[in-house]
């Protein structure tokens, strides 16, 4: 009997705020090239796209990040099928949902369910520990994978192993072991426990069976979203009514930590979730003086430092241990051993309200990007990126007018009854209530700055009449 392809299913829709400030609410981490120069959403599709072990893939994401989850796959030529989750329900019904599609596609399916925004090295190693839990996966175990740990963290949860089952290197779980004290998670390595990655291998069929057996209101509303799914621009958009109705639940705690057919194989390749910044610091390649940094960095007697800059010089001299991080918005600086501290330091800037806590000034659209360059108290200075072939929804603005000068490629400006072509060096002016759309008819990136005046200059006086990306 040949052996089944792999359905891979890539959970992209989490936040990732202890990576503040490059990691925030509008753009999450898995979508940012934070070790090496491709995201890591995008190291996880190209990490399962071996046409011999896998299946082209599912991913499941939010709608805000469903622009970000298509193009960043077909930039590497992968045909996803990308599902967007109405709201969040944890792991547990997404896992599920995927788990349903999968099926769906095929009755046999077995499904590689993975966190896009982990790090993996040593791709070899990788699918030698696919394709040695695919067999145990096949006979109606559920397969999580298990890291061989290189220090006591307290940071993951631990996985003791049991005897041994079939292929070399996978167990049965004897427990799942919740993150320990500092004491208790070194014992744990010396007496060979695995850290649990949170990535499982398993038959679709029987994932959703056991989650029936212990989560049934669960099970009941996703077959329902599932069921009532919907084609929108490509996208796969689960029934929000019947989603909702899913109870907020990891899959570990609604399956993995109750069913009796948990298997661990041991991945012996270099892992990282990239939780913290202190975790970048363990899998990122290091200089001579133990510093990990990226972007325009320069470093003068300083050793074990974390130093990330975004768009300017980033200089330290004389530090140690430190994490430094620099974003055209904000600063962030801490000791390294405080990195999980960084998810309550962005609870309480967004009970400040500062908007710096979940969004970037440069903003992400499907058409493009803008970055606010400056403002004050009646006026907004924006730099407008569209990208060939795109448009901005049709428009209007109630407190205030708009000027456009065009400093790179051709613009088709559509305002009122009135369609013009501005060219390079050119400007057009759009006044407060005037229905107006921007489009980018040409083969290069359009890119134009733009002047805003009025009493009021907030994003939500956006008043979209059409718009093809269908937002609201």
């Amino acid at each position: 009997m040949a052996r089944p392809k792999i359905i891979p299913l890539l959970l992209a829709g989490g936040s990732g705020t202890r990576l503040w400030p490059v990691s925030r609410d509008a753009m999450p981490k898995q979508f940012l090239p934070l070790v090496g120069e491709r995201s890591t959403y995008q190291q996880a599709l190209a990490r399962v796209s071996s046409p011999a072990l896998f299946a082209p893939p599912i991913v499941m994401t939010a709608s805000d990040f469903r622009f970000f989850a298509r193009s960043q796959a077909e930039a590497l030529g992968i045909d996803a099928t990308v599902v967007l989750e109405p709201m969040r329900r944890d792991s547990g019904p997404a896992i599920a949902a995927g788990a349903a599609l999968a099926r769906r596609r095929d009755p046999d399916a077995v499904v590689l369910a993975i966190a896009a925004d982990h790090v993996i090295l040593d791709q070899e190693l990788f699918e030698a520990t696919c394709a040695a839990g695919l067999e145990a996966a096949v006979a109606g175990h559920i397969v999580t994978f298990g890291i061989a740990p290189s220090a006591p963290k307290t940071s993951y949860g631990y996985i003791r192993r049991g005897a041994p089952l079939g292929p070399a290197g996978v167990a049965v779980v004897d427990a799942f072991v919740e993150k320990p004290d500092a004491a208790t998670a070194a014992r744990y390595v010396a007496d060979g426990y695995l850290w649990n990655s949170g990535n499982f291998l398993f038959g679709a069929e029987t994932l959703l069976a056991e989650l029936t057996r212990f989560e049934p209101e669960m099970a009941r509303a996703v077959e329902g979203a599932v069921e009532e799914a919907a084609p929108d621009l490509g996208f796969v958009r689960l029934d929000a009514e019947a989603f909702g109705r899913a109870p907020q639940k990891s899959i570990d705690y609604a399956v993995m930590e109750r069913t009796d057919k948990a298997a661990v194989v041991e991945g012996r390749f270099r892992w990282s979730d990239i939780g913290s910044w202190d975790a970048v610091f363990d899998i990122a390649p290091r200089d001579d003086a133990g510093n990990v940094t990226s972007g325009p960095v320069a470093t003068m007697d300083t050793e074990g430092c974390v130093i990330h800059a975004e768009d300017r010089l980033t200089v330290a001299l004389g530090v140690k241990d430190l994490v430094v991080v620099t974003t055209p918005d904000a600063v962030l600086v801490l000791p390294r051993d405080r990195a999980e501290d960084v998810k309550p330091l962005v609870a309480r800037l967004k009970a400040e309200r500062r908007n710096e806590a979940t969004e970037h000034r440069l903003c992400h659209r499907p058409w493009g990007h803008y970055d606010s360059l400056d403002r004050g108290a009646r006026y907004q200075v924006k730099r407008i990126v569209v990208s060939p072939g795109a448009q901005l929804s049709l428009q209007r603005h109630y407190h205030r007018a708009e000027h456009w000068v065009v400093v790179r490629g051709t613009a088709e400006v559509t305002t009122g009854d009135e369609r013009a072509i501005v060219h390079e060096n050119e400007s057009v002016f759009i006044p407060i209530g005037a229905v107006h759309r921007l489009a980018n008819p040409g083969k290069i990136p359009l890119e134009l700055i733009e002047v805003q005046t009025g009493s009021y200059l907030g994003e939500d006086d956006i008043v979209r009449l059409d718009d093809v990306y269908r937002r609201d």
